[in-house]
Parts: structure tokens; sequence; C-alpha cells
């Protein structure tokens, strides 16, 4: 908590007596002056009045008596009478002839019209969890107003941390799926509803036809135009409802992967006569929402079923949940092709559906401790999604802790999702100068010139990023240099005042990531000892700053200060076949095949995007020979693989190595099998086989048996999977 001096709200307040006739006391000299009166004791009403209180006691030092069933002629704050003059989760509050009214437009909007008035009358402005500021004064005078606000949509959601804190959801007016999808029934549900656990042996013809073969699985979709499927879900749905009195909204969507729609000959009939995958998905849903007509069905555009379909139109009380997830985030979605794309997605569902929820992402999946720089294109972007008819909007944002700038792009979004026609830049600088203090400028300065060096460079910004995908961009040598300048300016500007030094310190985490992972990636000499210290400062800082994860699958800042000093500091260890020269015998895919013929002998280490260092095989096997120049002793070979199932990574099944003096006559070496992992978690796996003795060789096989096809419990069941390898290791 910062607080600001008193002399500042009695300005404030002097100002406001000045152009509007103070109406109202509620405090004076720490003694409560007025009370709160309820219309009635529900839960959202006595929120509001928890929150006033809160708010009061900590500015004034006292509270305001909470009366109910009672009708004051003035000195009363009156909560929760309902007004017509404002839409759901609106409000309309005002202050005049002694009484303060807040009244409801319906859901939370008594709540929200509290935080209206404690935020634009009371001077308290929040920022992030348990981070607020206002002026301690035990007299607290209000002014005449009178304000009536809707939001733009009327669901809004963001990744943020601070569930935790009792004030902030309500404050920055956000909702949960637990708040209106029954049985938190809200996205990927297919495998809830009819688990193929329950159903797969006995009936695999209720789930999809994927190359020619039924697969029920974990992930698996159904096959939508049996009849049976329709009858199951609706009575599973109708139990659902039913166990969730008062919920009148549940997801009935496809299960997450892509491509594994069924093809079976009735679900290809509809698809080619809609034109769109989503043809069937449209209606079978419509069924559904047929039979619960005071109900709301939502589901899925998103992947194989994100464009509309020809002929089908939702019905009214069917919600169309658009995803837009394979967009590039480095300009607004109109301005770029994969952008476009899902513009005309977005408006082809406009044209037949008024009852929009876009899932929009701001996200880096794999390195959530990186810069993001986004600030730009939020406003063009909700603008567009209000344009077009969309009610409900989530942004998936890095909301973790230690996230790039998680505080201020929640911050600005929940700003933006209630009133898309505010000033993002005046959000922004509000925000920094708040929760940086003195050290704002530099912040801002910071945020501006990375914004203009990611347009500059041309690179996309996408959500399964890597700082070395822009190490010749807005990441690049004198630009980093440039950015931590900023950073030590931050930190002595507010050298003396440990919580905005705290806040700096968080927000140049992402920063030090990218220095590390950028230097991991060179092959011009390295100092040693500062690289060593700055992964140890990493660790440090992001455990004092409780920084959790690095990566969307929980990997821990702690595990990746390990694995820097075990495995990618630069000229760690002595490898045998650095710089020898690889023979493909099974070419790696396309994108790989020139990487393929250094990257698996040049030292340098993948990290947890593959979009570097990493050579990819898909659903094949793959064999290749390290020619190390002449024969060498050695005792061990080690390959190292990547595991990150939530890009239809596995290990491989199983490594085997021979080795040879002349190229011809090959020997066995040894083996490795992998078991099956089904682990979350980003992986590195090794395939290391040792002998008792040196073996001299100058040839070496590396045989990789792939797993083929992903299993039925994973997402892409049905489909290729891949294996990356990034270095053959001979010692």
């Amino acid at each position: 908590m910062i607080l600001r001096k008193p002399f500042l709200l009695l300005l404030t307040i002097a100002v406001c007596a000045s152009t509007a006739q103070a109406q109202m006391t509620l405090t004076k000299d720490g003694k409560a002056k007025a009370c709160i009166v309820l219309a009635d004791t529900s839960e959202t009403n006595r929120t509001a009045a928890t929150l006033i209180n809160t708010f009061v006691e900590r500015i004034a030092g006292t509270t305001l008596p909470v009366k109910y069933n009672f009708s004051p002629k003035k000195g009363a704050i009156i909560i929760g009478q309902t007004t017509t003059s404002a839409g759901e989760d609106g409000f309309r509050i005002r202050c005049d002839e002694g009484k303060v009214l807040i009244e409801t437009g319906g859901g939370r909007g008594a709540v929200y019209g509290a935080v209206t008035m404690i935020e634009r009358y009371l001077g308290v402005e929040y920022y992030a969890k348990d981070t607020y500021k206002l002026t301690p004064n035990p007299t607290i005078v209000l002014p005449m107003f009178d304000d009536t606000e809707t939001p733009d949509f009327r669901y809004r959601q963001t990744y943020s941390y601070g569930n935790d804190d009792p004030i902030y959801r309500d404050w920055f007016r956000l909702k949960e799926p637990s708040d209106i999808f029954a049985g938190n029934l809200w996205v990927h549900t297919f495998d809830r509803i009819m688990p193929a656990s329950e159903f797969g042996k006995s009936h695999p013809e209720y789930y999809a036809l994927i190359n020619g073969e039924r697969r029920p699985g974990d992930h698996s979709q159904w096959c939508l135009t049996n009849p049976d499927v329709l009858e199951i879900a609706t009575q599973r749905i109708d139990s659902i409802f039913k166990a969730n009195p008062g919920k009148r909204t549940i997801s009935v969507s496809q299960n997450d992967g892509n491509g594994t729609y069924c093809t079976c000959p009735e679900c290809s009939a509809v698809m080619e006569e809609e034109g769109s995958v989503s043809g069937c998905f449209i209606r079978f849903v419509n069924k559904l929402a047929e039979r619960f007509p005071d109900k709301e069905i939502s589901t899925l555009a998103y992947l194989f079923t994100m464009q509309p379909p020809r002929l089908v139109k939702p019905l009214p009380n069917v919600n169309i949940m658009l995803c837009d997830i394979d967009c590039k985030r480095e300009v607004p979605l109109t301005d770029n092709a994969s952008g476009q794309e899902f513009v005309k997605a977005l408006e082809g569902w406009s044209a037949i559906s008024d009852n929009l929820f876009i899932w929009d992402y701001g996200i880096n999946f794999d390195n959530l401790v990186s810069p993001f720089p986004n600030f730009h294109i939020l406003k063009p972007n909700i603008e567009l999604f209000k344009k077009n008819h969309a009610t409900m909007l989530f942004e998936q944002v890095n909301g973790i802790r230690g996230a790039d700038f998680s505080e201020l792009r929640a911050y600005m979004l929940s700003k933006l999702m209630w009133n898309s026609s505010l000033d993002a830049d005046s959000l922004m600088r509000s925000f920094l100068d708040g929760y940086y203090g003195a050290a704002s400028p530099y912040i801002y300065q910071y945020l501006k010139l990375r914004e203009g060096a990611l347009l500059a460079s041309g690179i996309p910004l996408w959500i399964y990023d890597s700082p070395i995908s822009h190490k010749k961009g807005m990441l690049n040598e004198n630009l980093r240099k440039t950015y931590n300048r900023l950073f030590d300016d931050a930190e002595k500007a507010v050298a003396s005042d440990p919580e905005s030094l705290a806040h700096v310190r968080l927000s140049r985490l992402p920063l030090q990531y990218s220095d590390l992972e950028i230097a991991r990636t060179s092959t011009a000499p390295v100092d040693r000892e500062k690289l060593i210290a700055d992964v140890k400062l990493f660790r440090e800082r992001a455990a004092e700053y409780g920084v959790k994860s690095y990566t969307e699958r929980n990997n821990r800042p702690e595990e990746y200060a390990a694995l820097y000093l075990e495995r990618f500091l630069p000229g760690s260890g002595d490898n045998l076949a650095k710089g020898a020269k690889v023979s493909m015998t099974t070419l790696p895919d396309d994108a790989y095949q020139s990487l393929g013929e250094y990257a698996l002998t040049d030292g340098l280490f993948g990290g947890t995007t593959y979009v570097e260092s990493w050579v990819g095989w898909k659903g094949r096997d793959g064999e290749f020979v390290v020619d190390m120049g002449e024969e060498k002793a050695f005792t061990s070979i080690d390959s190292d693989f990547l595991h990150q199932l939530g890009a239809w990574i596995f290990a491989p099944r199983s490594v085997t190595y021979e080795v040879s003096s002349d190229g011809n006559d090959y020997q066995p070496f040894g083996s490795v099998d992998f078991a099956e992992d089904r682990d979350l978690a980003v992986k590195f796996c090794h395939a290391k086989v040792e002998k008792p003795e040196p073996v001299t060789a100058r040839y070496i096989k590396v045989s990789i048996k792939s797993v083929g096809m992903c299993p039925s419990w994973h997402y892409g069941v049905g489909y290729p999977a891949w294996f990356f390898i990034d270095e053959i290791m001979v010692r």
C-alpha cells in the first residue's frame, strides 16, 4: 500500500466543493456521520457494503453502520435498488439531497457502482494485488455526482494473480467461469460430458473417425451425426443443470487438439454442405439448444472450427466462443495475414450471431517470463471485438507473477473491457506513476523503445515465442544494453522506496531471462563468471519475488538456473563430436533440414521453445551418421531430446548407436528405450550409453525410432507425433 499525504485529499475535496456543492459527510474527525442501507441482504449488496467500509476505515479509521429495512431521509448510502438506465453489471450512482444511491442494472452492478464511488470520489487507486494508493483523512465529504455506466462486455476475464486478494477481482470488475458456467464446464468439455473411458470400448462409433479409424480417447471429438451421442449428451447436460441450480450456461465444446474432427461419411457430408467443419458442430449444439430453450449452450469456434458455416445459423441461445490462437501479436488483428484470417471469421460469425464470446491471447506459453510488447494492440483489438457484436471477452494473458508486465497488462485490459473508449496511453501512464513511483519515466521509455524496436524489426510476436527469435530485432545487443541502462536508472530512482524498487526488479526479470537465453546461443567467447553470476541473480530475484514458473507447464525458475549451469552454459563439457560433420540418412522435416547439418554438433542446446537448435522429425523414424574426422577413443554417447506434449513433441521410443572406423562396417554400441511419459512439463531427455572401457571409432550411426502417432490419451490423437533432437555428445 502507498499512502498519499493528507493535504492532497483535502485539496481534491476543496476543488470538488468549489465546482459542486458538498452533499454528504461520511465521516468527521474519525467518527461515522452516515450509514449504509441495503435494499436487500443479497451477497452482491453485502459485498458492496464491505468494500465501502474497507476503504472508509483505511482512510478515516472508522466504519459506517450497515442497516436493512430502514428508510433514511439523509446521511445514508443506499445500495441495491434497481435502475433501468443501466444494463447487466451496470449501475447508476448519485449523490444528492444528502444521500448516495448505488443502483444496479443487474448482475454485480451494485458492487461495481460501489467500486466506482470509492475510486472516483474517495480518491483510492488500485493497481495490482494488495497494491493501492489512498490518503488517510479523518473527514470524508462527498460532492454531488450522478454517473451511469454499463460495461462494453457482459463477461470480462483476464489471467491475473490477484485471486487471493479479496478486493482485486471486484475492483477490476472481472468474472470467472464458475460464475456463470454450470459445473464449471466452460471449455473443452466433450470428454467431461461423455468420457471415452466410459463409452470408448463399448461404443467406438461415438467418437471421431480419423485417418480411417475410430479413435476414442481423452481428447477425442464426438461423431456429431450419431443420434445416440445427442441423446446421451442431452441426458448428461440435463443432470448437470439440475445439479447446479441458478446456472443457465454450459459449454458443449470440442476437446483440445487440431484436426481431430470426425470424417465419417455422414459428418463429411455435413461439412461439405456447410463449407466448414463448424457446420457439424453448430447443427449439433442447435439441437441441444432447442431441448434447453431457457439455457445457453456455449461452443468453441477454435482451430478447425474457427470459420463459420455457410448455411446453418446458431440459435440465439447458442454462444460462440471464438478463439484467435493462431494469430501473430506484433500488430492489431486487422494488420497482418494471420490476424486478417481471424477477422474474416469474426465478421462471418458476427453476421449470423449476436452472442459471441472472444477468447483473445496475449501470452507466451513457452516463455512466460519473457518480453511480450503487445500493449499497443490491446485497445484496437478490443474495439474490433465490440464492433463485431462480441458480448463476452476472455483475455488469456501472461498473468503469472514475474511475467512481462502482467500487472500493467491486467490493469489496462480490465479498464478497456469495461470501457473500450478509454485512452490506452493514459491508462498506462496512470498505472506506471502509481505502481513504479519515481521510476515511472524510465519504465515508460523502456516500454515505448522496445515497442518501436519490435515494429521496426518486422519479426512476428506469437504465443510460442522465444527471446532468441528476437535477438536480431527488439532484443539485439545494443538495444538490450539500452534497456538495462534504463532499468539501472529506474532502480536508482526508487532506491529508497522498497515497494517501488521491488516492482521494478520484478518487472526486470524478463529482460534478465532474455540476456541469459540469448547468451546461451552465442558462438562468440563469453565471460563465464559474469554469466554464472547473472544466472544466480535471476534465480535469487525469482525466489525473492515469488515467481513460481517460467513456462505454461510449471517449469520452475530454480530448475532453469540449474539447467543453465549444467546444460546451457556455453563451453560446458568436453564433447569429442563438437563440430563433427552430420550426414542424414533419413531427412528431418523440411524446416529443419539445413539446421540438421550443423545443429547436432554445434555445442548449443535448445530451450523450452523448439524454434532454435532443435531438429525435428514428424511421425517418422530418423537416422544419421556423425563423422568426427578421425578415430577417437570414448566411453559414452549421449543424445538430447525434447519432451513437450503441448506441441505434440514426444521423446522417441528408442535410440540405437552403432560405431565404425571406416563408415561401412558398423558394430553395436548400445541402445536406450524411453518409457511412455504423460507429464505435461517441458523436459530434456537423454539417451546415454556408457561403456566400462574405451571404444575407438570415427563414425557414429544414430537410429531413432519415433512413437509414430499421437496416442489416444493425447489431444493429437490419430495424427503424427514429433521428436526433436539438438545435440550428440561423445565423451
